[in-house]
């Protein structure tokens, strides 16, 4: 359902969650940990910085961390920069004209489906899912 970037932005937020109040990140040391490459990763971080999801520092001792609170960052936030569900539902089988008045075949069932999708990413805080493997990952 989420794209291969949006799964790498969720990833990373919850090791810089999980971390927090440890200083800033560099991409290369994300990347190691989390086993996404780089470069994608490096791209991945500057669009969550400029969201205002991550902040980023640049120089020497540079790098990134949440731009707030863990309990205040909801996966809808992390997920937007790269068309993630935001609440506006699009037509599963990707036709331009959905809706209730000129549904698609799945408009009925998909319209449920996306609705809890959409309020569970908007509900939920990065804080909610710290302890999830993932966010483990790297750590002793």
């Amino acid at each position: 359902m989420l794209s291969q970037t949006a799964e790498y932005a969720l990833r990373t937020v919850l090791y810089l969650a999980a971390r927090q109040g440890d200083g800033l990140f560099r991409v290369s040391e994300i990347a190691e940990e989390l086993g996404i490459p780089r470069n994608y990763l490096s791209k991945t971080l500057h669009l969550l910085a400029r969201a205002g999801v991550l902040h980023s520092s640049r120089g020497k001792h540079g790098g990134f961390r949440l731009a707030k609170p863990a309990s205040e960052l909801s996966l809808a936030e992390v997920v937007a920069p790269f068309n993630g569900p935001s609440g506006e539902r699009i037509c599963l089988l990707g036709r331009v004209a959905c809706s209730d008045t000129d549904p698609c075949p799945a408009h009925g069932k998909w319209k449920a489906v996306s609705g809890q999708v959409s309020t569970f990413f908007r509900e939920t805080m990065v804080s909610d899912l710290q302890e999830s493997p993932v966010a483990r990952v790297g750590r002793a």
